[in-house]
């Protein structure tokens, strides 16, 4: 997975790593390969690349429970043979090459590999949970090795004369399918993690082809950009459909009435459409857009996705891992966090302290001029609403602290604390700016009816405000005082907050 397509990722809640282990343990593939990794021994015969010979299938099929009528069931004992061996779950000694031919003096045994219960097996009920998601995590990248493959009939329409398999006619670049499957999945990631997005809400296949192939800034897409919609909606049918056994998806394939119903060109079209609209907002409430697919990543998933994304160098946080860092930290850390994974993370680091230490720690981290002051201060005060009547002594510590004094005769207010006494102009002056900096760093800079709202409530109150506001010795005076001119919805006061804006420029100029 490329660290370049999503450099920094919100912050995933995972399960506790137990949950995970047996999340990975009761995966079907997964469990078909602990089964017969169990019941591979001595009379275990294997071809060259470790693969069960012909004849012991029907006795792996037996193995696993599956139906040997199932045409399908043979190939599901082979995959999870595959899985076993690459995993470390089965050793397999491979026959010699060039050892003795069958009728040969011991050709009857260098015919064949053979294969044994490997060490790591013990790993499945005698080591820890994170010893099974190791053991899980390489079973799926057999299995991702596995989804990149073309399909059987691709395979075999690109056989030529001599039964060899033509990879020009094939169009088949196995690097570029792993990397298009790795950002398919970290697509689907996103989706899960991002701000009003969730784990537990599938995404239409559609429109996860579409992310992958509609650039950005497409306003309506061509037809050669829907035909590649299409053909990567179908691709990914067949990968999802691979990667369910695993336990990394839940995956409701396309509608095969729908696939009866329209020819080739209709279903392109409908699933291009889908993709695209629904990418948009644009689908309406008689378009079923699940007929066309739908997948979510299980918790397992999400782990697993993750898991790789760290190996690639990607930031992907996870809620609970700041637990143990300094205060400082975490507030520089959950400043650039949603809201809720913000207050997700902020109580995961309260819940290991004793409550008066944690309140001084947070405000001591709250400090500092530089340009994230603000936020940490905005996120120091909602860790502190967490907490109850043990941290008033810190926070009565800080009264007259210049850029905490602010914060903390809010905190004591909302609690009805008597003896909280009252800011002076400078204070309050002081401490709109900085709750407007903040704000403005929390959107991002963008133009929310929120934040319109929240500075036309916070000058309202004060005749004269712009008249004093430039004055404010705070390092984003002039900025919020520009963002005010843009954003305040009284044209007369947007004006003065502009002549503001530039007094606080020219003074510090």
């Amino acid at each position: 997975m490329s660290a370049d397509s999503h450099p920094t990722l919100p912050p995933v809640r995972l399960l506790p790593d137990a949950e995970l282990a047996r999340d990975a343990l009761g995966a079907p593939l997964f469990a078909r390969a602990v089964r017969l990794a169990r019941w591979a021994g001595p009379d275990t015969r294997v071809d060259i690349g470790g693969e069960l010979v012909a004849a012991q299938l029907p006795e792996a099929v037996a193995v696993l429970g599956l139906d040997a009528a199932d045409e399908d069931s043979t190939a599901y004992a082979s995959q999870a043979w595959r899985v076993a061996v690459d995993t470390g779950l089965v050793d397999v000694t491979e026959p010699e090459e060039d050892g003795p031919a069958a009728g040969e003096p011991g050709g009857e045994q260098a015919e064949f590999g053979t294969a044994v219960p490997g060490e790591d097996l013990a790993l499945v009920t005698g080591g820890a949970p994170g010893d099974v998601l190791d053991l899980w995590l390489a079973a799926l990248d057999t299995v991702l090795a596995d989804a990149a493959v073309p399909a059987l009939d691709d395979l075999v329409d690109a056989l030529d004369a001599g039964g060899e398999i033509d990879f020009d006619q094939l169009d088949w670049n196995p690097r570029r399918e792993a990397d298009f499957l790795d950002g398919v999945l970290a697509n689907l990631y996103l989706l899960s993690v991002a701000e009003g997005g969730a784990a537990d809400a599938p995404v239409p296949l559609p429109v996860l082809a579409a992310s992958m192939v509609v650039p950005h800034d497409m306003g309506d897409p061509t037809d050669a950009v829907l035909e590649q919609v299409s053909d990567a909606m179908m691709r990914l049918d067949d990968q999802f459909r691979q990667l369910e056994p695993i336990g990394l998806v839940e995956f409701r394939p396309v509608d095969e009435d729908l696939m009866a119903e329209a020819d080739d060109e209709e279903l392109a079209a409908g699933a291009a459409h889908a993709g695209t609209g629904a990418g948009r907002g644009q689908v309406t409430e008689d378009e079923d857009v699940s007929r066309y697919g739908m997948v979510r990543l299980t918790p397992l998933g999400l782990y697993g996705i993750r898991a790789r994304m760290l190996e690639a160098g990607v930031e992907a946080p996870a809620v609970g891992e700041l637990s143990d860092k300094g205060a400082d930290v975490l507030l520089d850390a959950v400043s650039h966090y949603s809201e809720g994974a913000a207050q997700a993370e902020i109580d995961e680091w309260l819940a290991g302290r004793p409550v008066l230490p944690a309140a001084e720690e947070l405000l001591a981290g709250a400090r500092g001029a530089d340009e994230g002051g603000p936020l940490r201060r905005l996120r120091c005060q909602q860790a502190l609403a967490r907490t109850g009547a043990q941290a008033e002594p810190a926070v009565r510590a800080v009264l007259d602290d210049p850029e905490l004094g602010g914060l903390a005769r809010v905190w004591l207010a909302e609690r009805g604390a008597a003896g909280v006494p009252a800011p002076g102009e400078e204070m309050v002056f002081w401490l709109t700016i900085d709750t407007i900096a903040a704000q403005l760093a929390a959107d991002g800079g963008d133009q929310t009816s929120e934040l319109s709202l929240l500075i036309e409530s916070l000058t309202a109150h004060h005749t004269g405000f712009f008249d004093q506001a430039w004055r404010v010795e705070h390092p984003a005076t002039a900025p919020v005082l520009e963002a005010m001119g843009r954003l305040h919805p009284d044209k007369k006061a947007a004006k003065e907050a502009r002549k503001a804006a530039f007094k606080a420029r020219s003074r510090n100029a």
